[in-house]
């Protein structure tokens, strides 16, 4: 392996700067930033001895000349597949960055393999998550808002930080969402949610805003709409001021909102509409994780289990 401090200066910059670009995009955390550096270093070492000095002067010929290199007898396919998606994180952000005029991973087809189970919280992680953010503070109390209607509504971080005030319904108790596409739904929120944005909406967010204006439901101390990142680094101190050990996330709460959702008897229709998605194989995978959850109370509880 390439340590990427071994590199020439110009190759390590290109990985480097694409690290800070993606974390500023999506607020990636510290392992993940490792794992593809890890990955662009591999491949850079490689390109070197290959005699080429640059990440992005590779076409898709070198590419999949690398991995089929690295596609040894015993490597699996998963590992394959996450190596291919650390290249086109990679290239694609090079594209949108317009260093590159096109991606050389677009053609590279995926290696098959089975599909994965997303992880979920339990309603016990859950509960403390909700309950970590100090409610004394107008900050805690923004948190404790925007974690309750995470976990009620299930929404994307991306539909979190663009809800506007406008979009909330407290009177009926509903949020109305664009997701994906544009497509829009309307998501129940519950009473508690309903609550905890009513204290936020009186007491924070106007200390929040201050003398600023602003659109957006959930905004900083600096009076502008919360980020992405912002998000992220937020529900990482909740979790772990709670004591939580597993990876928390805001796509996360909303894994935990839907697999909650069926494990206590929930319409699959039902919560396809509620997560926005198109469609119904997409909404699928998370009976498998409800039927795991079932399956391991059973065994745990029944006298035969």
């Amino acid at each position: 392996m390439a340590a990427i401090d071994a590199l020439p200066e110009p190759i390590a910059g290109e990985i480097e700067c694409f690290l800070d670009g993606l974390w500023a995009e999506r607020g990636l955390s510290d392992a993940t930033l490792a794992a593809y550096r890890n990955d662009l270093a591999r491949l850079a070492g490689w390109l070197v001895a290959q005699g080429h000095d640059s990440l992005l002067a590779a076409g898709r010929s070198e590419l999949q000349a690398y991995l089929a290199a690295r596609n040894t007898p015993g490597s699996s396919p998963r590992s394959a597949a996450r190596l291919l998606s650390s290249l086109r994180q990679f290239y694609r952000y090079q594209r949108r960055a317009g260093a590159i005029d096109t991606d050389p991973t677009a053609l590279i087809p995926s290696p098959a393999q089975g599909r994965r189970l997303p992880a979920t919280l339990t309603e016990a992680d859950v509960e403390a998550l909700l309950a970590a953010p100090a409610t004394d503070t107008d900050l805690g109390l923004r948190d404790r808002a925007m974690l309750e209607l995470m976990y009620a509504a299930g929404l994307r971080v991306s539909e979190l930080v663009g809800a506007s005030r406008a979009q909330v319904n407290l009177r009926q108790g509903v949020i109305r969402v664009t997701g994906k596409g544009g497509r829009e739904r309307l998501v129940p929120i519950g009473e508690a949610a309903v609550d905890w944005i009513e204290r936020y909406l009186r007491q924070a967010r106007p200390q929040l805003l201050d003398t600023a204006r602003s659109d957006a439901l959930f905004v900083t101390g600096r009076g502008g709409g919360m980020t992405r990142q912002n998000v992220w680094h937020r529900i990482r101190r909740h979790a772990a001021s709670a004591g939580i050990r597993a990876d928390v996330s805001p796509h996360g709460l909303r894994h935990a909102f839907a697999t909650h959702l069926l494990n206590h008897g929930a319409d699959l229709r039902a919560v396809q509409m509620l997560l926005g998605h198109a469609d119904l194989s997409t909404t699928q995978i998370y009976t498998h994780v409800a039927r795991a959850r079932l399956a391991a109370l059973h065994a745990s509880h029944h006298p035969r289990g």
